[in-house]
């Protein structure tokens, strides 16, 4: 069971789903992808990770915008139109009868290798497009009572080492990240970029309050973060001063507040950082306030 912000109680009807493999929608016992499958042997591909509330896909047309933004960065045709690809979205959730409480994982790999090599000219197919619709739902207590999270010595890339604004399957910085920060007796992981200031989380954004202000980072080094950008937007728009800045560690274990964001459990509160409880060790009125905004746009989203 995982811990933090993807903390999600088993739910009995995913051992039964049906998964979108290259058109077909096939039992999960039954879906699978060849060993010479470039995504298996390179991390070679793009990937989003999308909501289903109320038969509809939350903020959809911004997560297919970074797919194909990530998709064409790689030299990847996906072979689908976004609109396309929506429609094969919806096509696997209805197959599966997926109306609320749905987590999507779609992926798009660049196909079969003809061997085990890195040069996409090495490659024997088209794409390799998985869909992957599970009934899953954060943890309540993660949404009210708060994770913790611990610096790591794994330092967010420069665009020109791997570029960050790209969401790929190649995730070990992220995963180096997250065992350490594991292993420190931490939910997530807290990382810095190049310059020491203060990127994101291994899996999620970060943003901190002080006297009233609301902090994030320059995102100069993090994933383009949908529900980040969202929270800027009803942050700015509800009258909080908003700054993307560069911020030190010390400026974190003195904040009033903090919290992170992502798409699987929107606005969680962070209520420690390296053994430093933030504030009064509970979630704050900020950061309350900010779920109970978040949860009202995407209620208008798929209205």
């Amino acid at each position: 069971m995982t811990t933090g912000t993807h903390n999600y109680s088993d739910d009995d009807r995913n051992q039964t789903v049906q998964i979108y493999v290259n058109g077909d929608i096939v039992p999960r016992a039954k879906a699978m992808v060849s060993v010479l499958d470039a995504g298996f042997i390179l991390g070679d591909g793009v990937w989003e990770g999308l909501r289903l509330n109320n038969g509809k896909l939350a903020f959809i047309d911004a997560h297919l915008e970074r797919l194909y933004e990530g998709a064409r960065a790689i030299d990847l045709d996906i072979g689908l139109t976004p609109q396309e690809m929506k429609a094969e979205i919806l096509r696997t959730t209805a197959a599966n009868g997926m109306t609320d409480d749905v987590h999507i994982r779609l992926m798009v790999t660049r196909g079969l290798k003809t061997t085990p090599f890195q040069d996409p000219r090495a490659s024997a197919s088209g794409p390799t497009i998985v869909i992957i619709a599970e009934y899953k739902t954060p943890v309540p207590g993660t949404l009210e009572q708060g994770i913790r999270l611990f610096t790591v010595h794994v330092r967010r890339g420069r665009p020109d080492v791997l570029d960050p604004q790209i969401n790929s399957h190649s995730k070990l910085n992220c995963i180096t990240a997250c065992i350490q920060a594991t292993k420190a007796g931490a939910d997530e992981a807290l990382m810095l970029d190049p310059q020491g200031f203060v990127a994101t989380c291994n899996s999620t954004h970060f943003f901190i309050v002080r006297n009233g202000q609301l902090w994030t980072s320059t995102g100069d080094y993090c994933l383009h973060g949908i529900t980040r950008d969202n929270v800027l937007q009803i942050a700015r728009k509800n009258g909080i001063e908003v700054f993307e800045k560069n911020f030190s560690l010390t400026q974190v274990y003195s904040a009033d507040e903090a919290f992170v964001t992502g798409t699987f459990a929107g606005v969680a509160p962070v209520c420690e950082v390296d053994g430093r409880t933030l504030g009064n060790g509970q979630r704050g009125e900020m950061t309350k306030r900010l779920q109970d905004l978040y949860l009202s746009l995407i209620g208008e989203e798929t209205a």
